[in-house]
């Protein structure tokens, strides 16, 4: 098969190693055009541009698929089969009827669970014990397509976002890999969505990440994993911002007011919630480096002043 490929984050990159290493055809990547960052706000290309002039592959970056000069781009490829991976850009229907097969997606969940932006961190956030990828049909709606394979992984206490998303960029791959056959060979019948069980992982915003200590030590743990490694969970200490990076709920009844740092200890800080104790085990201050608790506490009087909600 002839195959687009569209992605842009890290996310996406897996996908394509994984399409070249098994010798598919990839005629062209698709990906976001480069963006400033950084402090000098430099042009800095996407992961996928960056793995994908590794492998000799054409890119292109369109602002918009939209158009009819970029759609006609497209169609001139030729292509089978369009996979999408956190591309970040609305096919619009002629795009995705140009491919012969269509475009098929890797999302990360277990659909129709987590459509949308932020899948990994709302699975993380609502304390669902297990994830996943799905590869999806593409249609015209918002995650909304057959699915066409799932692949699991346990969520543990242990896990962050971070860790998350590497296990699902490598399912997600090998799923990718795993349906092509099938495809190409049109005996891969998609399973309809339920879409009473759908539910929408709205995109991140920093505000989320501000701790409420009046909520449960389980749910602000939840908070430390779901938002790490951004925008990473946050409070104040002394006045200074204090990022909380790595934390766990511990069970048992407090007196202490929510926010109070009821023991410092090399095992941990515990910190009074609204229900039980978290215990931080790794934390930053503002332009300090990463520490775990038994680094920040050699030398400092942590106090028992209450941190703000």
């Amino acid at each position: 098969m002839k195959i687009v490929y569209a992605g842009t984050p890290e996310f996406a990159v897996p996908g394509l190693q994984a399409l070249a290493q098994a010798g598919h055809a990839v005629v062209a990547v698709y990906t976001q055009p480069d963006r400033p960052a950084g402090r000098g706000r430099k042009l800095r290309p996407s992961p996928v541009k960056e793995a994908a002039q590794g492998l000799g592959i054409e890119v292109r970056q369109p602002a918009s698929l939209r158009t009819a000069d970029a759609q006609a781009a497209l169609r001139a490829l030729g292509p089978d089969l369009m996979v999408v991976a956190a591309y970040g850009l609305i096919l619009p229907p002629a795009v995705l009827e140009t491919p012969r097969l269509g475009c098929v997606n890797i999302h990360a969940s277990l659909l129709p669970r987590w459509r949308g932006a932020a899948p990994i961190q709302r699975a993380l956030l609502a304390g669902d014990r297990e994830t996943g990828v799905t590869i999806m049909q593409m249609d015209a709606g918002l995650d909304t397509g057959a699915m066409l394979a799932h692949r699991t992984t346990p969520i543990t206490p242990e896990d962050t976002a971070g860790t998350v998303h590497d296990r699902l960029a490598a399912l997600g791959a090998q799923a990718l890999l795993d349906v092509l056959p099938g495809l190409a060979a049109g005996a891969l019948p998609g399973v309809p969505q339920d879409a009473a069980q759908a539910t929408y992982a709205r995109k991140l915003t920093k505000d989320e990440a501000m701790i409420d200590w009046t909520q449960p030590a389980a749910q602000i743990a939840r908070q430390v994993q779901a938002f790490n490694p951004w925008p990473v969970a946050e409070t104040r200490w002394r006045g200074a911002p204090l990022k909380v990076l790595e934390a766990r709920a511990l069970p048992g009844a407090v007196e202490a007011s929510p926010g109070t740092p009821s023991q410092a200890t090399r095992e941990g800080i515990d910190i009074a919630t609204g229900e039980g104790v978290l215990r931080v085990l790794r934390l930053q201050l503002a332009g300090r480096k990463a520490q775990t608790a038994a680094e920040f506490i050699n030398g400092r009087d942590i106090g028992q002043e209450p941190l703000p909600n």
